[in-house]
């Protein structure tokens, strides 16, 4: 397995967990929807990572699923829903595809990007097992569709989408195929979480996902992978950026940030997630490197970049860092200084919704909050 970068045990043990950075508390929030909650949600944006502005305001994917006693639930029957920001404001605009439009049960997360004439919305997404299956199913596919964009009045309006394309197949040699896992939560195997990427070294377009190492040894053989497209407009898989082997499973909704000549890559990853004798907070991560390509380096020595509080370790998930460094979440298991007794407390304090955007600081390989 060739990859650019590795996350070592030495380095997540370098994590002072009394003294570790960490986000501010979230106070008790109502759901965005009544009904409905949301998670892992992201910017249309345009190809350079800034979110574009869009009637009047911004444009927001997000996962999606109807309430249900069991929060957890919600990853079996996930669809991607859009709507729309405007200040303080938010618009429902409904489920953004169709039913029994993907290949998959289940829509998860992915990237869009407005096209430079403003006239098209290319989503990238993972498709999550398989239509019409009894079973619900592990399998992850990545595809990408486009729909036609009119934003002249107070609300966009799409096109219908057009048939999605499988784009990215794991390849066996170094990304793994299998993504059962253990079938408990953390430890299925990934192929997914599409993050777009333009290299302004050179406008080279690329990928990202969350993989799996093929051929690893461990059950903790997360990877952050890397796909290019191509002059003929395919995309080309290349080895992985870098690799958590034998150090986490998971390395959720990888992203960049380029800034003053270097490349921050940041993810999400929960503390359960990590093996055995490690222990670390659910945060955000990263790594910092000179070129797209490495060699990466841990982001403040240990990867972490800030953690969920300690009164609060299951607060929010699925950070997204902008260009601007503004922190998008949202807001998880809040008010909850342990893990769910039971189901109906995991309800209980599930919020389902966009958390409090925060704002990072980055400077050579450190990287701080400033609120």
């Amino acid at each position: 397995m060739i990859s650019h970068g590795h996350w070592d045990r030495k380095d997540v043990e370098r994590i002072d967990l009394e003294r570790a950075p960490a986000s501010p508390i979230i106070a008790r929030s109502c759901p965005l929807l009544s009904g409905v909650d949301l998670w892992d949600y992201w910017p249309v944006q345009f190809s350079d990572g800034h979110p574009a502005h869009i009637s009047g305001g911004t444009l927001f994917i997000a996962l999606s699923a109807p309430f249900h006693p069991d929060p957890d639930g919600r990853h079996s029957v996930a669809r991607l829903r859009l709507l729309l920001r405007k200040g303080e404001h938010w618009q429902d605009l409904g489920l953004l595809l169709p039913s029994d439009f993907s290949p998959g049960s289940r829509e998860w997360s992915g990237s869009a990007i407005l096209s430079s004439d403003r006239k098209s919305i290319t989503l990238y997404y993972t498709a999550a097992g398989v239509r019409g299956e009894a079973t619900v199913g592990f399998l992850q596919t990545i595809h990408g569709t486009r729909a036609s964009l009119d934003d002249d009045g107070a609300s966009p309006s799409l096109s219908a989408w057009s048939e999605p394309t499988r784009i990215l197949v794991p390849d066996g040699d170094w990304y793994a195929t299998d993504m059962i896992g253990g079938g408990a939560v953390g430890t299925i195997k990934a192929f997914r979480d599409p993050g777009y990427f333009r290299d302004p070294a050179d406008g080279k377009e690329y990928l990202l996902f969350a993989a799996s190492l093929a051929r690893s040894t461990s059950p903790w053989n997360g990877a952050v992978g890397i796909a290019q497209r191509t002059a003929d407009e395919r995309w080309e898989l290349l080895p992985p950026l870098f690799d958590a082997d034998g150090v986490n499973n998971e390395l959720e909704r990888p992203h960049i940030v380029a800034r003053e000549g270097l490349y921050y890559l940041f993810w999400s990853t929960q503390g359960k997630v990590f093996a055995d004798g490690l222990v670390a907070p659910t945060g955000l991560y990263g790594m910092v490197a000179d070129t797209l390509f490495g060699p990466w380096r841990p982001i403040n020595g240990s990867g972490l970049v800030f953690g969920n509080p300690p009164g609060a370790p299951f607060q929010a998930y699925s950070w997204l860092v902008l260009p601007t460094l503004c922190v998008q979440s949202f807001a998880d298991l809040v008010g909850l200084a342990g893990p769910p007794a039971d189901v109906s407390q995991a309800r209980a304090h599930f919020a389902g919704t966009p958390a409090p955007e925060l704002q990072l600081a980055l400077d050579g390989d450190r990287a701080w909050l400033v609120r």
